[in-house]
């Protein structure tokens, strides 16, 4: 009972951190009075720190199957983590408003949308792809709520965002709604948008997988999961 007590406290504190700061203008102020980069420094250790406690937790709570696991599916992740690292790093700084890692005041650009005509939730659409591939591969209870958790923000967030645009934006929303999705392959079959965006994207895409490349050998060390089958 107490190893579910302790999954329980730590996926709830690491919740709370995401959603308290939220609640009553308090993220705001907190900004205001400590800067941008203080406030996002501490914040980042935080959820670093609290996201280490959920997964350990995770790890040692009681081990109820509710599917099994077969060595095939650690293809799952391989295969499509390195799109959740390309995404990540060609979604921070995106110029789309209302989603997470946008640039701060950023103005959508009917002309040329830029990687928000593949995503305009990018970083939000790559937690969802981790959740959801780790997901499929730990079939354990306790990995089941806590992947099945993660999941289910990033979803309720791009909704959330999407709401906040169309209030927002006004006569312009139905135009960007138009040009961007969650996820849409069709741009890359577009010469005009290679055009536009190809020499910003490329090194992006260059790092996000190397990045992903320098991670894979230390999943073993620091998960205690080697990810291959």
């Amino acid at each position: 009972m107490s190893d579910w007590l302790d999954f329980a406290l730590a996926l709830t504190a690491f919740l709370s951190s995401h959603i308290i700061p939220r609640i009553g203008g308090l993220r705001d102020r907190l900004i205001a009075n400590l800067g941008r980069a203080i406030y996002f420094s501490i914040y980042g250790a935080l959820s670093l720190i609290l996201f280490a406690w959920v997964i350990n937790a995770a790890w040692g709570a009681p081990r109820i199957e509710v599917w099994p696991h077969f060595p095939w599916m650690r293809w799952i992740p391989n295969l499509t983590m390195p799109l959740a690292f390309v995404l990540i790093f060609c979604g921070m700084g995106l110029h789309s408003p209302n989603t997470l890692g946008s640039k701060r005041e950023a103005e959508f650009d009917p002309a040329n949308p830029g990687f928000a005509a593949i995503s305009r939730h990018p970083l939000l659409l790559a937690l969802l792809i981790w959740a959801g591939a780790h997901l499929l591969v730990n079939g354990e209870l306790a990995h089941v709520i806590l992947f099945g958790t993660f999941a289910s923000f990033p979803l309720i967030a791009m909704w959330g965002f999407d709401k906040k645009s169309a209030r927002l934006m006004g006569d312009k929303a139905e135009v960007f709604f138009a040009q961007t999705s969650w996820l849409s392959l069709k741009p890359l079959a577009q010469r005009h948008w290679w055009q536009q965006n190809a020499r910003a994207l490329a090194p992006r895409c260059l790092l996000g997988l190397l990045c992903w490349l320098s991670l894979l050998p230390l999943h073993e060390a620091v998960i205690g999961v080697w990810p291959f089958p």
